[in-house]
């Protein structure tokens, strides 16, 4: 098995296993961690400097669109006349998206498949978008080409990805702290598909260049988030490196992993309150005339 057929069948599984499990079981916690980005990219979507980018109707294709909270967030802002499609790799994910679809009876359906090799109808979105679905490709250049043909000329491209982990600290403290606990604590490889693939803005241009989009605009942004320290445990727990492999320890070791880790993030903890300062791209684009 080659390198890059290896690096897609670690995706898949990664996403239809554990990390899918908790995601949808601590749905409405990670969609209140991660408001603000959605908040961010629904007012991107809304209008640029060249005008509206979404008005009432219009297509629009969510790329690594989880269990949904994106997709129906700009569903609710096309109204009736328009229709949101999310797409990404997690059956799980998908089925509690589709489950939250059917309960507000948002314009929203949804797409298992990779969006780097699916066969979208050509020149059939008004717009893509995404809040951290992109950076998990195997060959980027190839996805966003993908993406770029699915897109009608003029088209615009909105996603946010996370800046480097120097700049996220709150997004490492968990594995920080546990390593001299867990040896076999998965490493981050930043040169391959995952959180902080796109933390080098230079990377991401010359992708979306070579893809076929064009007006590439990429702007930092710096959002503060939050999660109740209640559920601060079950957060470090369940995500990242830690949340792959804590599950796997024996129960003294899992007590004394969640013990020094909690200690770990204290300075992010304000009384009842867990609050953290996240480091994002916005990164904004249009689909070239053909």
């Amino acid at each position: 098995m080659d390198a890059t057929r290896r690096t897609d069948d670690e995706q898949a599984a990664r996403w239809n296993g554990p990390a899918a499990s908790a995601w949808v079981e601590a749905q409405s916690l990670v969609d209140g961690v991660l408001k603000p980005f959605e908040d961010l990219l629904v007012e991107a979507m809304s209008a640029d400097h060249e005008g509206h980018v979404l008005g009432e109707g219009g297509r629009v294709l969510d790329v690594g669109c989880g269990t949904g909270s994106t997709t129906l967030a700009v569903a609710r802002r096309l109204g009736a006349a328009g229709h949101v499609v999310g797409v990404d790799i997690s059956e799980p994910m998908l089925t509690a998206a589709r489950a939250r679809a059917e309960q507000t009876e948002a314009p929203a359906s949804f797409v298992h498949a990779d969006a780097q090799e699916y066969a979208f109808e050509p020149g059939t979105y008004d717009a893509v978008m995404s809040r951290f679905g992109v950076m998990f490709f195997k060959d980027s250049v190839r996805a966003f080409a993908n993406l770029r043909r699915a897109a009608k000329d003029g088209a615009a491209l909105r996603f946010i990805a996370w800046r480097r982990p120097a700049e996220n600290p709150f997004m490492t403290t968990a594995e920080r702290a546990a390593a001299p606990l867990l040896p076999n604590l998965p490493a981050r490889r930043p040169d391959e598909p995952g959180q902080f693939a796109f933390a080098d803005a230079d990377r991401v241009r010359g992708i979306l260049a070579e893809a076929g989009w064009t007006g590439i605009d990429i702007q930092p942004k710096d959002v503060t988030c939050t999660l109740p320290e209640s559920e601060l445990i079950r957060y470090f727990s369940r995500f990242g490196p830690l949340g792959l492999i804590l599950g796997e320890a024996d129960e003294q070791t899992r007590a004394r992993v969640v013990e020094t880790v909690r200690a770990a993030f204290d300075p992010f903890v304000h009384g009842a309150e867990v609050r953290f300062t996240a480091a994002s791209w916005l990164v904004g684009a249009r689909a070239s005339s053909a």
